[in-house]
């Protein structure tokens, strides 16, 4: 499990979707998940199945960020957050082999009681400050390399991530670096050609 992992944006669902199938297309897109705050939770079914066929149909793993319900539904895998629910709850919810993701911000904690608990990968950030979260501290990269020479799951990298500020990540032992908006922010047009640069700095 290497590369980019895609997590959408607020766009309106039309222009998502063609956004998404862009990125999906080139190949490189490792993980999809599923992230629409802004959407009420009754139309995010709806959403969902959409976005699932696009997975399907690029052979992308498809995640739902924070909700088991919603995940459990379409027998996907699951992103929890600190207090999203417990990981030992989602395996037995989901399907066997699904990806089980955790956030432990920055600790090495969080990470090694994941792990114990089942979890497929571990997210550490906020490595730079975004627009998404600007309230999360930033996490060195120094703790990505104590966990990936600890720990035997991949780790994920997540937040402020772009093409030219990646490269330390990846080398510091991220597996998986967490994008919206320097994927999802640009134009269709654009999409193509800034995951094909993120899929050479994981080459």
């Amino acid at each position: 499990m290497r590369g980019l992992y895609l997590i959408t944006n607020d766009d309106p669902i039309q222009l998502l979707l063609e956004k998404l199938e862009a990125a999906l297309a080139t190949g490189h897109i490792a993980i999809l998940q599923y992230r629409r705050k802004k959407i009420e939770k009754k139309d995010q079914s709806s959403e969902v199945e959409l976005i699932k066929v696009l997975c399907e149909k690029y052979q992308v793993p498809f995640v739902i960020n924070d909700d088991l319900a919603l995940a459990e539904q379409f027998g996907l895998g699951v992103h929890l957050g600190q207090s999203d629910g417990e990981i030992t709850d989602a395996i037995k919810r989901l399907p066997q082999g699904v990806i089980i993701g955790r956030t432990c911000l920055n600790s090495l904690d969080l990470a090694a009681k994941a792990i114990s608990e089942g979890a497929t990968y571990v997210a550490f950030g906020a490595v730079y400050a975004t627009s998404t979260k600007p309230e999360a501290g930033n996490v060195g990269i120094e703790v990505i390399k104590q966990a990936q020479q600890k720990y035997d799951v991949p780790i994920c990298a997540i937040g402020g991530l772009t093409v030219e500020n990646s490269q330390v990540v990846i080398e510091a032992g991220a597996s998986l670096c967490a994008v919206i908006s320097d994927i999802l922010g640009r134009s269709t047009a654009e999409i193509p050609a800034r995951v094909n640069a993120w899929a050479k700095l994981f080459a």
